[in-house]
C-alpha cells in the first residue's frame, strides 16, 4: 500500500545536472512513486541565480537560500548537485543535524572529507549516498560496496575522466596534437573553459580516492592518490605506444600490495596493449576494470558525465533513500574496518617507457644500459633512431628518422617491472650523463 504523504526532497544546485534531476523528478513522478512506495515531492531549489531560465523547472520553487531550505525540518532528502568544499559541505552537515538524508555527486569534497561527512550521517541517523560522483551513470560503487561485499578486491583500473579520453583517442586515431584535441573537446562541450581540473589529472584523483576507499575498506583522501595530467602526452608517445601495439589512456589505479598490507591509489597516462578492454574504450565514455579475488575480472562501462547520465545515477540513489526513509532505516555507511596503510608511489611495481635524447656516437648505449643496471631496473628492449649504429653489443631495434641536427639521436627504452622509487633514481642518474641531453618522455606501461 502506498504512503499518501509524500517525502520531500530539497535540490541544491540547478545546473546541467540539477536541472535534469528536476525535469525527471517532476515528468516522472508517477513511476519514482510506485518504485519509492510514496509521492515524491520536489520542495524547493537552491540556485545562485535565481533569474537565468530553466526550462522545465518550477520558478516558484526556486531560493537563493540555501541553508533556509535544508533546515526547514521537513525535508526528507537534500540532492546536492552544486560541488565544491564549501558552502557544500556546511549545507550537507546542516542537512544532517536537520533529519535529512544525502544524495550528493561531489567527488571533491567526498575525496577531500568523506570520512567526517560519513561519521556525520551515521551520528544523525541517516543516509549519505553518492553513486553519482564516480563515472556518472555506472553503476559502481554500489556494486563495489555491496555485490563485492563478500570478496577481495584486489585492483581496480579505469578510465574514469570522459574530456582526458577524447583527447587521448583524438590524438591517437586522427594524429593531432595535444593542443588541436584540447580545442576540438572545448568546441564539442568536453571541456570547461578552464580544463586544469581534467587535464592535470585532479578530476580523475578525486574518484580514485573514492574508489579505492570503498574497493579496499580503507581510508583514502585525494592527499594520498599520485597525481599526473596529459598535459605533457606528445604525439611521439602516441606513436611510440602504436609501435608497441598499445595506445596511451589517463588511467586511475588503485590496488591492494602482494602482501596485502597496503594499498596504493594513482592517476597517470599509461600506455596499455591493445587487447586489453580498456583499450577500446573511445570518445569520452569511462570504463572501469576491477579485479577481484572469486568473481575474477568485471568491466563496468557507458558514459561518465553529462546532465541525463549523472542525473540517472543520482535519482538511483534518490529512490534508494527515499525507501530507506519509509523503513526507518538507513543503508551501507562507509566501510572502513581494514585500515590498511595507504603505500607511496615509490613502492608502484610496474613497466616503463622512456625516450632519451642522446649523443649520436658509438659508446652511448653503453653508458645508458650500465645506469639502468646499477639500480636494477632490468632492460626490455630499446628502439635507436639515429644514423650511426651504437656498436656496444646490445640488442638494439634500429628504427628510422636519420640524424637530428646537432648530432643527437633518441633512445626509447622499455623495461621489464621495477618499483617506481627505483626508476625514478635512474632516471635522475641518466640525466647527470654528459652524453644524455634529455629525458623526452617517461610513461608507465600497465594492464599487461
Amino acid at each position: 500500500m502506498m504512503r499518501t504523504r509524500p517525502l520531500k526532497v530539497a535540490l541544491l544546485g540547478c545546473g546541467v545536472v540539477g536541472s535534469e534531476v528536476a525535469r525527471i523528478m517532476t515528468t516522472h513522478a508517477d513511476d519514482l512513486a510506485a518504485r519509492i512506495g510514496a509521492p515524491v515531492e520536489l520542495a524547493g531549489i537552491a540556485v545562485r541565480r535565481p533569474n537565468r531560465v530553466r526550462a522545465g523547472v518550477p520558478a516558484e520553487l526556486l531560493t537563493t537560500d540555501a541553508t533556509a531550505l535544508v533546515k526547514r525540518g521537513d525535508i526528507d532528502v537534500v540532492v546536492e548537485v552544486i560541488g565544491g568544499i564549501e558552502p557544500a559541505r556546511s549545507l550537507i552537515t546542516t542537512s544532517f543535524e536537520h533529519g535529512a538524508s544525502v544524495v550528493s555527486a561531489n567527488k571533491a569534497l567526498l575525496a577531500a572529507d568523506g570520512a567526517a561527512l560519513h561519521a556525520a550521517a551515521v551520528e544523525h541517523g541517516v543516509d549519505l549516498y553518492y553513486e553519482a560522483a564516480v563515472a556518472g551513470a555506472i553503476p559502481l560503487i554500489r556494486p563495489l560496496r555491496e555485490s563485492l561485499a563478500g570478496d577481495k578486491v584486489n585492483r581496480v583500473l579505469g578510465i574514469v575522466n570522459g574530456t582526458t579520453n577524447f583527447i587521448l583517442d583524438k590524438m591517437d586515431t586522427t594524429g593531432a596534437g595535444y593542443s588541436e584535441a584540447l580545442d576540438e573537446a572545448t568546441a564539442l562541450g568536453y571541456a570547461e573553459a578552464d580544463p586544469t581540473a581534467d587535464v592535470e589529472g585532479f578530476d580523475a584523483a578525486a574518484k580514485a580516492a573514492i574508489l579505492a576507499g570503498i574497493a579496499f575498506h580503507t581510508r583514502v583522501t585525494i592527499g594520498d592518490v599520485h597525481r599526473e595530467g596529459i598535459t605533457e602526452v606528445t604525439a611521439s608517445d602516441i606513436a611510440s605506444a602504436r609501435r608497441m601495439g598499445c595506445t596511451v589512456k589517463l588511467l586511475a589505479i588503485c590496488e591492494r600490495s602482494a602482501d596485502g598490507r597496503s594499498v596504493t591509489a594513482r592517476v597517470h597516462p599509461a600506455m596499455i596493449p591493445l587487447t586489453h578492454p580498456l583499450a577500446s574504450v573511445r570518445e569520452a565514455y569511462n570504463a572501469v576494470f576491477v579485479e577481484a579475488a572469486a568473481a575474477g575480472q568485471l568491466m563496468f562501462y557507458g558514459p561518465g558525465a553529462g546532465g541525463s547520465p549523472t542525473a540517472s545515477a543520482v535519482l538511483g540513489d534518490l529512490v534508494a533513500t527515499c525507501r530507506n526513509k519509509l523503513a526507518s532505516t538507513t543503508g551501507p555507511g562507509e566501510s572502513a574496518y581494514a585500515q590498511l596503510t595507504v603505500g607511496p608511489m615509490g613502492d608502484v611495481v610496474t613497466r616503463y617507457h622512456i625516450s632519451l635524447d642522446v649523443a649520436d656516437k658509438p659508446g652511448v648505449l653503453a653508458q645508458v644500459a650500465t645506469v639502468f643496471a646499477e639500480h636494477q631496473v632490468s632492460i626490455d628492449t630499446v628502439r635507436q633512431q639515429g644514423r650511426n649504429p651504437v656498436g656496444d653489443g646490445v640488442a638494439v631495434e634500429q628504427g628510422g628518422g636519420g640524424r637530428r641536427e646537432g648530432g643527437e639521436a633518441s633512445l626509447v627504452v622499455v623495461t621489464h617491472r621495477a618499483p617506481d622509487a627505483a626508476l625514478g633514481a635512474t632516471v635522475e642518474a641518466l640525466r647527470r650523463l654528459d652524453t644524455v641531453r634529455g629525458v623526452a618522455s617517461i610513461m608507465r606501461v600497465e594492464g599487461e
